[in-house]
């Protein structure tokens, strides 16, 4: 079923713009007119073809959410024994979300010309990355195709249930110091300004920390958008390090030296290094191409180190754990666990009972992290106006003396 694009205008006379699946031309040209909209122009949807390097900031992106909705479904219709193209047709016609619609609808195409699905699917790495393509072609291959597909709507599941904690525990905060930002950008700029006037006209010696005060206000109102160029290019600057070899190893092992932060990244990165490998294990994916997957998907170098090592380890004939103790990221539980499901040929099932495990842990971590940042945040937020309230009082009060 394909996507058509179309303009055209309604019973009021104005103008029309949607979109409508259908499977030819000619029966979508017959669904508008049943709306009672005269077409005046029709076009089918296609979905650009994209290699990770040709991706840019304009590039369309399906939300994991709608992602893992249609997998879901998907799964559903293939347990249910309807042919592959079938279902892809059913959900092309159902999805909410229009280019996820229009891509399925080019996979069904491709599929019906009598390419895999997961060829297919891999034509769009933007929306089906490398973990669903491997898994997707593994549950071909097997003809488990269904279990595959399920296993991938909760793995997708469990990644969207992640984000949306991360997000609603970090938006108080990004709140708060977006706030307290603006509020003492106004004190400097518009309070403070005022207040100098008075100091000026008295002629008298200032404090020292009164002076500072006074001297990051005067530049502030007569400089603010140097403050604007200095921290956009710091930030670019920042990046442009983190991303070079050598800083983003620097940053990284920063970032695991951190008290809170530190051990949440190290959860975070374990939890998906077992619950992605077990995924796909289970699929039938071989374990050395599905370590390659698994490190690919780890953020920090340090880890993914490790894990590489680990997969070369494998190769030889050895133990995937002695690079993973040796690098002493990974707890040693996890790595005992590891290393007994190697040894009784039950290691998906110990990967699945620590990802879950941490995924916990994670969940708990982060609620600390919150409550951990919220004080500091007011406690900065608070010396800082204090700073300010204080220098201003000093020498109001001695102005006051005089008199």
């Amino acid at each position: 079923m394909a996507v058509y694009s179309y303009k055209g205008l309604n019973q009021q006379g104005k103008e029309v713009n949607a979109t409508v699946s259908s499977e030819t031309e000619a029966i979508a040209k017959q669904k508008i007119r049943a709306l009672g909209i005269m077409l005046i122009e029709l076009k089918e949807k296609k979905a650009q073809t994209q290699s990770k390097s040709s991706f840019n900031f304009f590039s369309k992106k399906v939300p994991i959410n709608q992602l893992s909705l249609m997998t879901r479904q998907f799964a559903t219709l293939v347990k249910a024994r309807i042919q592959v193209v079938e279902a892809l047709s059913a959900l092309a016609s159902q999805i909410d979300h229009e280019y996820l619609r229009v891509v399925l609808s080019d996979v069904k195409t491709k599929v019906n010309e009598g390419s895999s699905l997961a060829k297919a699917m891999a034509q769009h790495p933007i929306v089906f990355n490398n973990i669903y393509c491997n898994m997707v072609e593994a549950g071909e291959a097997s003809g488990t195709l269904d279990v595959v597909l399920v296993r991938l709507s909760e793995f997708s599941e469990s990644q969207v249930k992640l984000g949306n904690k991360v997000k609603s525990a970090m938006t108080y905060p990004i709140i708060m110091a977006t706030v307290g930002t603006l509020l003492i950008s106004l004190i400097f700029l518009k309070v403070i300004p005022q207040i100098a006037k008075i100091f000026v006209s008295s002629k008298k010696k200032l404090p020292f920390l009164t002076e500072v005060v006074l001297g990051i206000s005067d530049f502030m109102v007569h400089y603010w958008w140097f403050v604007f160029l200095a921290v956009g290019g710091l930030i670019i600057l920042t990046k442009r390090y983190v991303n070079s070899p050598s800083g983003e190893r620097r940053y990284h092992k920063l970032i695991l030296a951190l008290p809170v932060i530190g051990t949440l990244s190290r959860m975070v990165n374990v939890s998906r290094f077992c619950s992605t490998l077990g995924t796909l294990l289970a699929a039938g994916v071989p374990i050395l191409a599905a370590m390659n997957i698994v490190k690919n998907l780890i953020s920090n170098v340090w880890i993914r180190d490790a894990i590489e090592k680990s997969r070369d380890a494998i190769s030889e004939g050895l133990s995937m754990t002695g690079p993973l103790i040796e690098c002493g990221l990974f707890p040693s539980l996890v790595t005992h666990m590891i290393k007994l499901g190697e040894s009784s040929g039950e290691l998906e099932n110990m990967l699945n009972i620590i990802s879950n495990n941490y995924q916990e842990q994670v969940e708990t971590q982060i609620g600390s992290l919150t409550s951990i940042i919220e004080p500091i945040m007011i406690i900065f937020m608070a010396l800082i106006v204090g700073v300010i309230v204080f220098s201003v009082i000093m020498p109001m009060m001695e102005l006051n003396k005089l008199k």
